[in-house]
């Protein structure tokens, strides 16, 4: 019950700190969880905790979403997150790369915790440094947008870098282009969760019902207060702080202590 206390109060957090820090809810919660179930498994709850929370802004939102965009985005992110779900279930299956032992603990290096360890870096940096914050494409690369934001949303749900980099020059106003990124993340959620479906039973998902249901609803509570408190509070420097405790989490993946 400990674990689901701690979850809880990190979806929470996380669900707040979206609204303020760049990062998305899954970037923080996802490691965090796999620190009590396996990285699959984690991954898994971390979809339907993220995909119920998208649900709920959504219903916040859904007045300013820019159509057009959506289509020409949401379309190419969701049929490409599949390719990304399809692939992290093939990575979940390839043995081991190695094993070895720390202060008498065994620790086992896999193909998906190091290739999704790197990509929590990865975006980490992406989502960190003013630079890459800067960067924006033309629109005619909307639907290739889509093709990489969703793809590596299927794969370890890491996606808002990405669809930002591609929407920021999309003529959108703030209110649409908030609501047109969480109307897309929702479309992406529903393809993933299709795929990651075939698998739950498997992950015997259906047995933390109850961490999934504490945490969307922490994720709810931490939605509803960011919202108001959004032209309250700056946060650079808790955007930094969890810049370096999801990267320690990301390098703890890579070398197979987690």
């Amino acid at each position: 019950m400990i674990e689901i206390l701690l979850i809880s109060i990190v979806a929470l957090g996380a669900s707040l700190l979206t609204f303020f820090s760049g990062f998305g809810l899954g970037t923080i919660l996802m490691p965090f969880i796999a620190l009590f179930l396996p990285l699959e498994l984690a991954i898994a709850v971390t979809a339907v905790v993220h995909f119920a929370n998208n649900i709920f802004k959504f219903g916040l939102v859904y007045k300013s979403i820019d159509y057009k965009i959506l289509l020409s985005f949401g379309i190419a992110a969701m049929i490409f997150s599949v390719f990304g779900a399809l692939l992290l279930t093939f990575m979940g299956e390839i043995n081991p790369l190695f094993t070895y032992s720390l202060f008498g603990m065994s620790c086992e290096v896999t193909f998906l915790k190091l290739s999704i360890g790197i990509l929590i870096l990865i975006f980490v940096i992406i989502e960190t440094l003013p630079k890459f914050a800067d960067i924006s494409f033309d629109t005619k690369y909307i639907p290739l947008g889509g093709m990489i934001s969703g793809f590596f949303g299927g794969l370890s749900g890491h996606q808002g870098a990405f669809r930002s980099m591609f929407l920021l020059k999309a003529g959108l106003t703030k209110e649409s282009f908030v609501a047109t990124g969480i109307a897309i993340a929702v479309m992406v959620d529903m393809a993933r969760l299709s795929i990651y479906g075939a698998s739950f039973a498997e992950n015997d998902i259906a047995s933390q019902w109850q961490l999934i249901i504490f945490a969307t609803i922490s994720a709810f509570l931490g939605s509803y207060f960011g919202a108001k408190l959004l032209k309250k509070v700056t946060i650079e420097t808790v955007k930094y702080i969890v810049s370096i405790v999801v990267s320690l989490l990301a390098v703890l993946f890579i070398f197979g202590i987690l």
